[in-house]
Protein backbone atom coordinates (compact mmCIF):
# COMPACT_ATOMS: atom_id res chain seq x y z
CA UNK A 1 0.00 0.00 0.00
CA UNK A 2 0.99 3.29 -0.80
CA UNK A 3 -1.53 4.79 1.16
CA UNK A 4 -1.77 4.14 4.72
CA UNK A 5 -4.31 5.55 7.43
CA UNK A 6 -2.84 5.13 10.50
CA UNK A 7 0.95 3.39 10.28
CA UNK A 8 2.35 3.22 13.93
CA UNK A 9 5.54 2.84 15.60
CA UNK A 10 5.48 -1.05 15.73
CA UNK A 11 6.50 -1.94 19.78
CA UNK A 12 6.38 -5.26 21.58
CA UNK A 13 6.27 -6.04 25.34
CA UNK A 14 3.36 -3.84 26.79
CA UNK A 15 3.61 -3.08 30.17
CA UNK A 16 2.86 -5.51 32.69
CA UNK A 17 1.12 -4.33 36.00
CA UNK A 18 -0.34 -0.87 35.46
CA UNK A 19 -1.29 1.14 37.86
CA UNK A 20 -4.80 0.63 38.74
CA UNK A 21 -6.11 4.19 39.09
CA UNK A 22 -9.58 5.27 40.63
CA UNK A 23 -12.03 5.84 38.52
CA UNK A 24 -14.28 8.44 37.79
CA UNK A 25 -17.05 9.05 40.20
CA UNK A 26 -20.31 6.98 38.78
CA UNK A 27 -22.92 8.40 37.00
CA UNK A 28 -26.59 7.09 38.40
CA UNK A 29 -29.35 6.04 35.84
CA UNK A 30 -32.25 8.34 35.48
CA UNK A 31 -35.32 8.11 33.35
CA UNK A 32 -34.13 11.29 31.29
CA UNK A 33 -33.01 9.85 28.26
CA UNK A 34 -29.14 10.75 28.95
CA UNK A 35 -26.44 8.13 28.72
CA UNK A 36 -25.14 7.47 31.83
CA UNK A 37 -22.20 5.02 33.60
CA UNK A 38 -22.69 2.84 36.31
CA UNK A 39 -19.33 0.52 36.66
CA UNK A 40 -18.86 -1.10 33.89
CA UNK A 41 -22.20 -0.57 32.17
CA UNK A 42 -23.62 2.73 30.05
CA UNK A 43 -27.11 2.94 31.06
CA UNK A 44 -30.39 4.89 29.53
CA UNK A 45 -33.81 5.34 31.42
CA UNK A 46 -32.54 2.41 33.62
CA UNK A 47 -31.34 -0.21 31.53
CA UNK A 48 -28.18 -1.51 30.08
CA UNK A 49 -27.43 0.64 26.96
CA UNK A 50 -26.19 -1.60 24.33
CA UNK A 51 -24.59 0.00 21.12
CA UNK A 52 -24.82 -1.10 18.02
CA UNK A 53 -22.89 1.53 15.88
CA UNK A 54 -21.41 3.28 12.70
CA UNK A 55 -18.55 5.94 12.03
CA UNK A 56 -20.45 8.42 10.10
CA UNK A 57 -17.82 11.42 10.50
CA UNK A 58 -19.18 13.40 7.44
CA UNK A 59 -22.50 13.63 9.31
CA UNK A 60 -22.49 17.48 9.80
CA UNK A 61 -21.25 18.22 6.53
CA UNK A 62 -24.34 16.51 4.53
CA UNK A 63 -25.86 17.98 6.85
CA UNK A 64 -25.15 21.65 5.97
CA UNK A 65 -27.44 24.47 4.25
CA UNK A 66 -24.70 24.81 1.65
CA UNK A 67 -23.70 24.13 -1.42
CA UNK A 68 -21.64 21.48 -0.35
CA UNK A 69 -24.35 19.89 1.81
CA UNK A 70 -26.91 17.56 1.56
CA UNK A 71 -29.74 17.12 3.76
CA UNK A 72 -31.58 14.62 1.45
CA UNK A 73 -29.36 12.45 1.59
CA UNK A 74 -28.15 12.41 5.15
CA UNK A 75 -31.61 11.95 6.17
CA UNK A 76 -31.60 8.59 3.83
CA UNK A 77 -28.43 7.24 4.85
CA UNK A 78 -30.09 7.82 8.49
CA UNK A 79 -33.16 5.91 7.72
CA UNK A 80 -31.04 2.89 6.26
CA UNK A 81 -28.30 2.87 8.96
CA UNK A 82 -31.85 3.12 11.40
CA UNK A 83 -33.31 -0.34 9.90
CA UNK A 84 -30.06 -1.99 10.00
CA UNK A 85 -30.27 -1.39 13.91
CA UNK A 86 -27.89 1.03 14.27
CA UNK A 87 -28.33 3.06 17.27
CA UNK A 88 -25.26 5.27 18.01
CA UNK A 89 -22.81 7.16 15.39
CA UNK A 90 -19.55 8.63 16.26
CA UNK A 91 -19.61 12.04 14.06
CA UNK A 92 -16.53 14.91 13.77
CA UNK A 93 -17.91 18.10 15.51
CA UNK A 94 -14.64 19.87 14.68
CA UNK A 95 -12.55 20.56 11.44
CA UNK A 96 -10.21 23.44 10.97
CA UNK A 97 -8.58 24.15 7.92
CA UNK A 98 -5.24 25.40 7.57
CA UNK A 99 -2.39 24.93 5.34
CA UNK A 100 -2.35 20.41 5.90
CA UNK A 101 -2.36 19.15 1.93
CA UNK A 102 -5.06 15.97 2.79
CA UNK A 103 -7.48 18.78 5.39
CA UNK A 104 -11.17 18.35 4.24
CA UNK A 105 -12.36 21.68 3.05
CA UNK A 106 -14.77 23.14 4.53
CA UNK A 107 -14.15 22.71 8.29
CA UNK A 108 -16.14 24.43 10.92
CA UNK A 109 -13.69 27.27 10.88
CA UNK A 110 -11.76 28.46 7.93
CA UNK A 111 -7.96 29.07 7.65
CA UNK A 112 -7.93 32.23 9.44
CA UNK A 113 -9.88 30.96 12.34
CA UNK A 114 -13.09 32.26 11.68
CA UNK A 115 -16.13 30.27 11.89
CA UNK A 116 -18.14 28.56 8.82
CA UNK A 117 -21.66 28.89 10.38
CA UNK A 118 -23.03 26.61 7.88
CA UNK A 119 -21.35 24.02 9.02
CA UNK A 120 -21.96 24.51 12.85
CA UNK A 121 -25.39 24.85 11.54
CA UNK A 122 -25.40 21.48 9.65
CA UNK A 123 -23.94 19.76 13.14
CA UNK A 124 -27.21 21.25 14.16
CA UNK A 125 -29.69 19.45 11.57
CA UNK A 126 -27.81 16.11 12.18
CA UNK A 127 -28.09 15.82 15.36
CA UNK A 128 -31.77 16.49 14.99
CA UNK A 129 -32.32 14.42 12.67
CA UNK A 130 -30.47 11.12 15.26
CA UNK A 131 -32.76 12.43 17.62
CA UNK A 132 -36.05 11.94 15.69
CA UNK A 133 -34.62 8.56 15.51
CA UNK A 134 -34.21 7.72 19.01
CA UNK A 135 -30.34 8.03 18.11
CA UNK A 136 -27.35 8.98 19.77
CA UNK A 137 -24.20 10.45 19.28
CA UNK A 138 -20.40 10.41 20.29
CA UNK A 139 -19.33 14.19 19.17
CA UNK A 140 -15.53 14.48 18.37
CA UNK A 141 -13.95 17.80 19.38
CA UNK A 142 -10.75 17.29 17.40
CA UNK A 143 -8.72 14.90 15.11
CA UNK A 144 -4.59 13.94 15.91
CA UNK A 145 -4.58 13.28 12.25
CA UNK A 146 -4.41 15.46 9.28
CA UNK A 147 -7.76 14.59 7.20
CA UNK A 148 -10.04 17.39 9.36
CA UNK A 149 -7.25 19.92 10.35
CA UNK A 150 -6.75 18.88 13.70
CA UNK A 151 -4.27 19.01 15.97
CA UNK A 152 -1.50 19.77 13.72
CA UNK A 153 -3.63 22.84 12.06
CA UNK A 154 -4.34 24.45 16.00
CA UNK A 155 -0.72 23.90 16.23
CA UNK A 156 0.13 25.77 13.23
CA UNK A 157 -2.18 28.97 14.39
CA UNK A 158 -0.65 28.85 17.40
CA UNK A 159 3.30 28.80 16.02
CA UNK A 160 3.41 28.99 12.43
CA UNK A 161 4.95 25.89 11.98
CA UNK A 162 3.14 22.48 10.91
CA UNK A 163 4.25 19.12 9.68
CA UNK A 164 2.34 16.89 6.92
CA UNK A 165 1.57 14.05 7.19
CA UNK A 166 3.17 11.25 4.67
CA UNK A 167 5.46 13.74 3.44
CA UNK A 168 8.97 11.82 2.28
CA UNK A 169 11.22 14.50 3.99
CA UNK A 170 9.31 13.65 7.53
CA UNK A 171 8.84 9.88 7.36
CA UNK A 172 7.12 8.07 10.32
CA UNK A 173 6.68 8.85 13.10
CA UNK A 174 7.81 12.71 12.07
CA UNK A 175 3.88 13.06 12.41
CA UNK A 176 2.82 12.57 15.49
CA UNK A 177 5.72 13.51 16.94
CA UNK A 178 5.44 17.00 15.53
CA UNK A 179 1.62 16.65 17.28
CA UNK A 180 3.01 16.06 20.69
CA UNK A 181 3.70 19.68 21.39
CA UNK A 182 0.45 20.70 21.00
CA UNK A 183 -0.30 19.66 24.48
CA UNK A 184 2.13 21.88 25.85
CA UNK A 185 1.30 24.49 23.68
CA UNK A 186 -1.17 27.69 25.98
CA UNK A 187 -1.71 28.86 23.05
CA UNK A 188 -3.33 25.93 20.72
CA UNK A 189 -4.72 24.76 23.87
CA UNK A 190 -6.36 27.88 23.84
CA UNK A 191 -7.64 27.69 20.08
CA UNK A 192 -8.76 24.15 21.26
CA UNK A 193 -10.67 25.29 24.36
CA UNK A 194 -12.57 27.88 22.29
CA UNK A 195 -14.28 25.46 19.81
CA UNK A 196 -14.97 23.02 22.63
CA UNK A 197 -17.01 25.71 24.22
CA UNK A 198 -18.89 26.93 21.16
CA UNK A 199 -19.87 23.51 20.77
CA UNK A 200 -20.74 22.38 24.43
CA UNK A 201 -22.49 25.75 25.22
CA UNK A 202 -24.64 25.87 21.55
CA UNK A 203 -28.62 25.88 20.97
CA UNK A 204 -29.18 23.95 18.46
CA UNK A 205 -30.74 26.33 15.43
CA UNK A 206 -32.94 23.38 14.03
CA UNK A 207 -34.57 22.28 17.59
CA UNK A 208 -34.28 25.23 20.09
CA UNK A 209 -32.15 22.62 22.84
CA UNK A 210 -28.90 23.04 24.00
CA UNK A 211 -26.79 20.87 23.70
CA UNK A 212 -26.41 20.12 27.11
CA UNK A 213 -29.57 19.05 27.65
CA UNK A 214 -30.06 16.83 24.78
CA UNK A 215 -30.41 13.08 24.94
CA UNK A 216 -28.73 12.56 21.89
CA UNK A 217 -25.67 13.54 22.93
CA UNK A 218 -24.22 10.40 24.49
CA UNK A 219 -20.84 11.94 24.95
CA UNK A 220 -18.24 14.54 24.26
CA UNK A 221 -14.56 13.04 23.22
CA UNK A 222 -11.52 14.96 23.33
CA UNK A 223 -9.72 13.95 19.93
CA UNK A 224 -9.86 11.62 17.40
CA UNK A 225 -7.09 9.03 18.60
CA UNK A 226 -5.12 11.43 20.61
CA UNK A 227 -1.66 9.91 20.83
CA UNK A 228 0.84 11.07 23.31
CA UNK A 229 3.56 11.61 20.61
CA UNK A 230 5.13 8.85 18.08
CA UNK A 231 8.80 7.52 19.57
CA UNK A 232 9.31 6.86 22.88
CA UNK A 233 11.28 9.48 23.27
CA UNK A 234 8.96 12.04 22.10
CA UNK A 235 6.78 10.25 24.54
CA UNK A 236 8.40 10.86 27.40
CA UNK A 237 9.02 14.32 26.91
CA UNK A 238 5.29 15.40 26.52
CA UNK A 239 3.96 12.83 28.86
CA UNK A 240 2.70 14.61 31.63
CA UNK A 241 1.63 17.68 29.51
CA UNK A 242 -1.06 14.91 27.44
CA UNK A 243 -2.11 13.89 31.01
CA UNK A 244 -3.05 16.97 31.79
CA UNK A 245 -4.70 18.35 28.44
CA UNK A 246 -6.64 15.17 29.35
CA UNK A 247 -7.60 16.00 32.69
CA UNK A 248 -8.33 19.52 32.26
CA UNK A 249 -10.25 19.29 29.21
CA UNK A 250 -12.65 16.56 30.95
CA UNK A 251 -12.72 19.01 33.93
CA UNK A 252 -13.64 21.42 31.48
CA UNK A 253 -16.58 19.74 29.87
CA UNK A 254 -18.01 18.78 33.18
CA UNK A 255 -18.08 22.45 34.40
CA UNK A 256 -19.97 22.73 30.81
CA UNK A 257 -22.04 19.96 30.92
CA UNK A 258 -23.07 17.81 33.77
CA UNK A 259 -25.20 15.48 32.04
CA UNK A 260 -23.14 14.15 29.31
CA UNK A 261 -20.06 11.88 29.22
CA UNK A 262 -16.53 12.66 28.65
CA UNK A 263 -14.42 9.95 26.72
CA UNK A 264 -10.86 10.44 24.67
CA UNK A 265 -11.13 8.73 21.81
CA UNK A 266 -8.10 6.93 22.35
CA UNK A 267 -7.04 3.89 19.83
CA UNK A 268 -5.54 1.82 22.81
CA UNK A 269 -2.16 0.30 23.30
CA UNK A 270 -0.80 0.72 20.01
CA UNK A 271 -1.74 4.54 20.16
CA UNK A 272 0.89 4.67 23.01
CA UNK A 273 3.34 2.04 21.39
CA UNK A 274 2.33 -0.74 23.56
CA UNK A 275 2.31 0.99 27.09
CA UNK A 276 -0.61 -0.67 29.21
CA UNK A 277 0.35 2.08 31.23
CA UNK A 278 -0.58 5.19 29.43
CA UNK A 279 -3.90 3.83 28.43
CA UNK A 280 -4.62 3.30 32.09
CA UNK A 281 -3.75 7.01 33.68
CA UNK A 282 -4.54 8.46 30.28
CA UNK A 283 -8.47 7.34 31.40
CA UNK A 284 -8.25 7.95 35.26
CA UNK A 285 -10.60 11.03 34.48
CA UNK A 286 -12.57 9.32 31.54
CA UNK A 287 -16.31 8.11 31.67
CA UNK A 288 -15.45 4.48 29.33
CA UNK A 289 -12.20 3.12 27.13
CA UNK A 290 -12.20 3.36 23.80
CA UNK A 291 -10.16 0.73 21.59
CA UNK A 292 -9.87 1.11 17.77
CA UNK A 293 -8.54 -2.16 15.69
CA UNK A 294 -7.24 -1.97 12.14
CA UNK A 295 -5.61 -5.13 11.05
CA UNK A 296 -3.88 -4.10 7.83
CA UNK A 297 -2.84 -0.85 8.84
CA UNK A 298 -0.80 -2.35 11.56
CA UNK A 299 0.24 -4.97 9.24
CA UNK A 300 -1.60 -7.83 11.29
CA UNK A 301 -2.55 -8.84 7.42
CA UNK A 302 -1.85 -8.83 3.94
CA UNK A 303 -4.17 -6.81 1.39
CA UNK A 304 -3.25 -9.09 -1.30
CA UNK A 305 -3.49 -12.50 0.64
CA UNK A 306 -5.92 -12.32 3.17
CA UNK A 307 -6.75 -16.13 3.03
CA UNK A 308 -3.17 -16.85 3.89
CA UNK A 309 -3.01 -13.70 6.48
CA UNK A 310 -6.12 -13.88 8.05
CA UNK A 311 -5.09 -16.20 11.33
CA UNK A 312 -2.66 -13.66 12.18
CA UNK A 313 -4.99 -11.54 11.97
CA UNK A 314 -7.72 -13.25 14.39
CA UNK A 315 -5.40 -14.37 16.81
CA UNK A 316 -3.96 -10.76 17.34
CA UNK A 317 -7.70 -9.20 17.60
CA UNK A 318 -8.65 -11.57 20.01
CA UNK A 319 -5.32 -11.07 21.71
CA UNK A 320 -6.18 -6.83 21.32
CA UNK A 321 -10.19 -7.16 22.72
CA UNK A 322 -8.47 -9.65 25.56
CA UNK A 323 -5.98 -6.73 26.76
CA UNK A 324 -8.79 -3.85 26.62
CA UNK A 325 -11.16 -5.61 28.33
CA UNK A 326 -8.84 -6.07 31.34
CA UNK A 327 -7.73 -2.43 31.62
CA UNK A 328 -11.89 -1.85 31.72
CA UNK A 329 -12.27 -4.34 34.48
CA UNK A 330 -9.15 -3.12 36.43
CA UNK A 331 -10.64 0.56 35.98
CA UNK A 332 -14.23 -0.95 36.73
CA UNK A 333 -15.69 1.02 33.48
CA UNK A 334 -17.03 0.43 30.34
CA UNK A 335 -15.39 -0.48 27.05
CA UNK A 336 -16.56 0.48 23.29
CA UNK A 337 -14.86 -0.92 20.17
CA UNK A 338 -15.68 2.67 18.58
CA UNK A 339 -13.01 2.11 15.26
CA UNK A 340 -12.54 -1.35 14.09
CA UNK A 341 -11.78 -1.66 9.89
CA UNK A 342 -10.98 -4.44 6.94
CA UNK A 343 -10.67 -4.05 3.51
CA UNK A 344 -12.98 -5.57 1.51
CA UNK A 345 -11.57 -9.03 -0.80
CA UNK A 346 -8.09 -8.58 -2.28
CA UNK A 347 -8.53 -5.22 -1.14
CA UNK A 348 -10.56 -4.00 -3.72
CA UNK A 349 -12.78 -0.64 -3.42
CA UNK A 350 -15.35 -1.11 -5.61
CA UNK A 351 -19.31 -1.84 -3.83
CA UNK A 352 -18.89 -4.54 -6.76
CA UNK A 353 -16.06 -7.18 -4.94
CA UNK A 354 -17.42 -9.17 -1.93
CA UNK A 355 -16.47 -8.91 1.49
CA UNK A 356 -16.16 -12.28 3.24
CA UNK A 357 -13.29 -11.66 4.90
CA UNK A 358 -14.57 -8.12 6.07
CA UNK A 359 -17.41 -10.19 7.31
CA UNK A 360 -15.37 -12.68 9.14
CA UNK A 361 -13.16 -9.33 11.12
CA UNK A 362 -16.82 -7.97 12.24
CA UNK A 363 -17.51 -11.36 13.36
CA UNK A 364 -14.79 -11.21 15.63
CA UNK A 365 -15.78 -8.17 17.29
CA UNK A 366 -19.41 -8.87 17.23
CA UNK A 367 -18.99 -12.09 18.84
CA UNK A 368 -16.73 -10.57 21.88
CA UNK A 369 -19.16 -7.54 22.19
CA UNK A 370 -22.12 -10.24 22.68
CA UNK A 371 -20.19 -12.21 24.85
CA UNK A 372 -19.87 -9.47 26.98
CA UNK A 373 -23.50 -8.44 27.12
CA UNK A 374 -24.24 -12.20 28.34
CA UNK A 375 -21.08 -12.40 30.78
CA UNK A 376 -21.78 -8.76 32.46
CA UNK A 377 -18.41 -8.06 31.26
CA UNK A 378 -17.28 -3.73 30.29
CA UNK A 379 -17.61 -4.13 26.54
CA UNK A 380 -20.96 -2.41 25.73
CA UNK A 381 -21.14 -2.07 21.95
CA UNK A 382 -19.09 -1.00 19.13
CA UNK A 383 -19.22 1.23 15.77
CA UNK A 384 -17.28 -0.07 12.71
CA UNK A 385 -15.63 2.07 10.43
CA UNK A 386 -17.60 3.00 8.45
CA UNK A 387 -20.66 4.12 6.24
CA UNK A 388 -20.22 4.65 2.58
CA UNK A 389 -24.28 4.37 2.29
CA UNK A 390 -25.61 5.39 -1.58
CA UNK A 391 -22.11 7.02 -1.95
CA UNK A 392 -19.97 5.74 -4.79
CA UNK A 393 -16.19 7.18 -5.85
CA UNK A 394 -16.31 10.21 -8.23
CA UNK A 395 -13.42 9.05 -9.97
CA UNK A 396 -12.25 5.94 -11.80
CA UNK A 397 -8.85 5.80 -9.51
CA UNK A 398 -10.93 6.10 -6.53
CA UNK A 399 -9.32 8.88 -5.04
CA UNK A 400 -10.88 12.34 -3.41
CA UNK A 401 -10.16 15.40 -5.09
CA UNK A 402 -10.62 18.84 -4.00
CA UNK A 403 -13.93 19.84 -4.36
CA UNK A 404 -15.98 16.53 -4.19
CA UNK A 405 -18.84 16.53 -2.47
CA UNK A 406 -19.69 12.75 -2.75
CA UNK A 407 -18.64 12.62 1.25
CA UNK A 408 -18.03 8.68 2.19
CA UNK A 409 -16.22 6.94 5.14
CA UNK A 410 -13.65 6.89 3.84
CA UNK A 411 -11.52 9.93 4.45
CA UNK A 412 -9.97 12.43 1.77
CA UNK A 413 -6.69 10.99 2.09
CA UNK A 414 -7.69 7.48 1.57
CA UNK A 415 -8.64 5.44 -1.51
CA UNK A 416 -12.64 5.87 -1.76
CA UNK A 417 -14.09 2.58 -1.04
CA UNK A 418 -11.28 1.25 0.98
CA UNK A 419 -13.05 0.70 4.67
CA UNK A 420 -16.37 1.99 4.56
CA UNK A 421 -19.60 -0.12 3.85
CA UNK A 422 -22.22 0.52 1.01
CA UNK A 423 -25.74 0.32 0.79
CA UNK A 424 -25.44 -2.42 -1.38
CA UNK A 425 -23.32 -4.71 1.10
CA UNK A 426 -25.77 -7.27 1.48
CA UNK A 427 -23.49 -9.29 3.06
CA UNK A 428 -22.58 -6.85 5.56
CA UNK A 429 -26.09 -5.38 6.36
CA UNK A 430 -27.20 -8.85 7.32
CA UNK A 431 -24.41 -9.62 9.57
CA UNK A 432 -24.93 -6.11 11.26
CA UNK A 433 -29.18 -6.55 11.28
CA UNK A 434 -28.51 -9.84 13.01
CA UNK A 435 -25.73 -8.68 15.61
CA UNK A 436 -28.49 -5.48 16.85
CA UNK A 437 -31.16 -8.31 17.46
CA UNK A 438 -28.70 -9.87 19.62
CA UNK A 439 -28.42 -6.56 21.16
CA UNK A 440 -32.40 -6.00 21.43
CA UNK A 441 -32.09 -3.41 18.97
CA UNK A 442 -34.05 -4.70 15.98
Amino acid sequence: MTIDRRKFLATTGALAGAALLPGCSTIGGTENGFVTREGMKLMRDGNPYRIVGANMWYAAWLGADAPYGNRARLTRELDRLQAAGINNLRIMASGEEGPLKNSIKPGFTNEDGTDNTAQFDGLDFAMAEIAKRGMTAVLVLSNFWEWSGGLQTLLWRATGDYMDMGDPAHPWPAFPDANAPFYASSQARALYDEHLRKIVTRTNSITGIRYVDDPAVMSWQHANEPRPGGTDGQIAAYEESYYDWIDETAATIRDLDPNHLVSLGHEGTMGANGSEEIVTRAHRNIDYLTAHIWPLNWSWVSGDDLPGTWPTAEKNTRDYLEVHERLARDLDKPLLVEEFGFPRDEEAYSPDTTTQFRQRFYGEIYDAVEASWDNGGPIMGSNFWAWNGEARAAHPDAKFRDGDLVYMGDPPHEPQGWYGNFDTDEGMLSLIRAHAKKGGLA
